[in-house]
């Protein structure tokens, strides 16, 4: 491992040291989860986590704060925080720990807020565990946090219950939350996840200026490197639970040392880099293929396909559809090209699109008025923010909710309901796959829906749809949860195709998955573009991966495309100010660029 000193990680045990961790040891069973990692963080400063999913990163997050404790885990090596050896702690010391001096906001606030009662009560429970007051207080206490945060009249909104609050609102409350008490630091495990570049931008600002107003300390949790570069003075790679590099954000991310670091930046979707076409001869300098046999890729512990040149190109730009090898940026012809620069026909039309939800006064127009092709062959992807219409719109093309004005044309047929030639690739593979059945089971469904009675054949095809997607045709007997949430996505775009499509509507594929088992699955879409001739309509909030996977891009706000033509020529040239405000919002690799823009949406919120 390399280590670059800095301020925000020393060696030395000083007085103002926040955490220090040395040859911290996690494990599970047979599992080692954390293998001898050390750092320390000083008062005031932030250092990032980075890593894929399982390096490690959230188990020490929870290590922290003793969360392991009476889990059955194993637990060794030294970790002091806030002059707290919590190895060694009561579970009194912990409790004052907890809340008191260092606070965890986690993933999920939907599954981290109690459905039942109001987020203010909430807060204020919190307050008066470590603060002896009266409720009264602790309720004016809730309000002041949550005003802090930038909830809007939050005297009113600290009587709502989390149902009542959109993500990014769910998010600040549980910032509110760890806030309540003054803790000295504050862990963020993965606090921007599931949320549109906006609110993100908006969180990260936050949680910045939040840092300058109170001199806490920060620890984020992150999969994304450009969140880290936003907001962290230090970083540190993880890998299988090690630490793989450590040093100043700059230093890492603009000159990294370390070949796994290189890999984990080189998969990172540039939202500043036009697509570029696979084939064109080189191996990338970052990710090539990626360590597997056969020059393909390795992804959560299967090995995929190996097609689309390995699966990442250089410069984090991930390789979609079946191209000539000339290497020249697709996006510039109109109306949209199929896979060899021709102009595919149309195999799916939507006619003023209009869905309305509601009635009287809780009317409410999701989609209004939207119009759309796509071609055979090419990519179409759908940004916005949430809220925007996007997934409504998707279900509509797919036939699961049914419009109500326009219509939407099959291969020039004007149809109503389910189609099997357009199948759907969810945003949640979890919610989405039974629990109780195997996922041969479940890929095989479209296939009895169509008729299909041999069990042999079946099967049989099932198996091949399996190997397909990067799996193993003996994963046909295996349930939803024996899988990771790569792998369980890979199930999904098999279940889409065993109904042999045309076309696939993909309703953010990526959006909860690392960098580097995103750019496999984009990857494996673009291959199975190419071999099958399928049309995509890629919808995402995440605008850095919808330019490299599109031709085309439609911009949506309020239920309307503001904005739509080739991509290059929308992510350059855009026309809309809310397109620029989308792309202004998009984390930057390089801290000085975060930090121009930090300054810039600043100024422009004092407007």
């Amino acid at each position: 491992m390399k280590t670059d000193e800095s301020p925000a990680s020393g060696p030395d045990d000083t007085d103002d040291t926040l955490v220090d961790v040395r040859d911290l040891v996690v494990g599970f069973g047979d599992l080692r989860a954390v293998d001898g990692l050390s750092f320390t963080l000083r008062k005031g400063a932030a250092l990032g986590l980075v890593g894929e999913s399982g390096s490690g990163k959230s188990t020490v997050a929870s290590a922290l704060l003793a969360l392991h404790r009476g889990t059955g885990a194993r637990v060794g090596g030294a970790v002091r925080v806030a002059g707290v050896d919590v190895q060694a702690a009561s579970d009194d010391e912990l409790r004052r720990l907890r809340g008191g001096k260092a606070a965890m906001v986690f993933q999920d606030p939907l599954s981290s807020l109690d459905p039942y009662y109001a987020v203010g009560d909430q807060i204020a429970e919190v307050y008066r565990v470590h603060v002896k007051t009266s409720r009264r207080a602790a309720r004016a206490r809730a309000v002041e946090v949550l005003d802090r945060v930038g909830i809007a009249d939050a005297a009113r909104r600290a009587r709502s219950r989390p149902h009542e609050f959109s993500g990014g609102m769910r998010q600040r409350a549980l910032i509110a939350m760890a806030l309540a008490c003054a803790p000295d630091l504050l862990i963020a495990d993965e606090p921007t996840t599931a949320l549109d570049v906006t609110v993100q931008a908006q969180i990260l600002d936050l949680l910045h200026t939040l840092r300058e107003e109170t001199g806490m300390g920060l620890l984020l949790v992150t999969h994304d490197v450009g969140v880290a570069a936003e907001s962290v003075d230090d970083v540190l790679v993880m890998r299988h639970g090690r630490a793989v590099e450590h040093g100043p954000v700059a230093a890492v991310l603009g000159a990294p040392r370390e070949a796994y670091t290189r890999e984990l930046l080189g998969a990172v979707p540039r939202v500043d880099a036009p697509r570029v076409r696979p084939g064109t001869g080189s191996a990338p300098a970052g990710v090539s293929g990626g360590g597997g046999a056969d020059g393909r890729e390795v992804s959560d512990g299967v090995v995929s396909g190996g097609g689309v040149s390995g699966g990442v190109v250089s410069d984090g730009v991930v390789p979609v559809g079946g191209a000539p090898d000339d290497g020249v940026p697709v996006g510039d012809a109109p109306g949209g090209a199929s896979r060899d620069g021709a102009v595919g026909e149309v195999v799916l039309e939507a006619v003023d699109l209009r869905r309305v939800f509601g009635r009287g006064k809780r009317r409410f127009t999701a989609v209004d008025g939207v119009s759309l092709t796509v071609r055979r062959g090419e990519t179409l992807g759908v940004v916005g923010e949430s809220g925007s219409g996007k997934t409504t719109l998707g279900r509509m093309l797919v036939g699961l909710l049914e419009p109500t004005a326009g219509s939407v044309r099959y291969e020039g047929r004007a149809q109503s309901g389910v189609r099997p030639t357009v199948q759907m690739v969810f945003q949640d593979p979890v919610s989405s796959l039974n629990p109780r059945r195997s996922v041969g089971e479940s890929i095989a469904d479209p296939l009895r829906a169509r008729g299909e009675r041999d069990e042999t054949r079946i099967r049989g095809r099932v198996r091949e749809l399996l190997e397909r997607v990067g799996l193993e045709a003996a994963h046909y007997d295996r349930y939803p949860h024996e899988f990771s949430g790569g792998q369980r996505q890979r199930v999904g775009i098999a279940r889409a195709l065993a109904a042999d499509p045309h076309v696939i509507v993909c309703d953010e594929p990526v959006s909860a998955l690392d960098v580097t088992t995103q750019a496999q699955v984009v990857a494996l879409l673009a291959e199975l573009q190419r071999e099958l001739g399928l049309a995509l309509v890629f919808v995402a909030h995440d605008l850095a991966v919808v330019r490299q996977v599109s031709d085309r891009v439609a911009v949506m706000r309020r239920g309307r495309i503001v904005e739509h033509g080739p991509a290059d020529e929308v992510y350059e040239s855009p026309q809309d100010p809310y397109t620029k405000q989308l792309l202004a919002a998009v984390p930057a690799l390089d801290p000085e660029i975060a930090a121009e823009r930090r300054r810039a949406r600043r100024q422009l919120a004092t407007v």
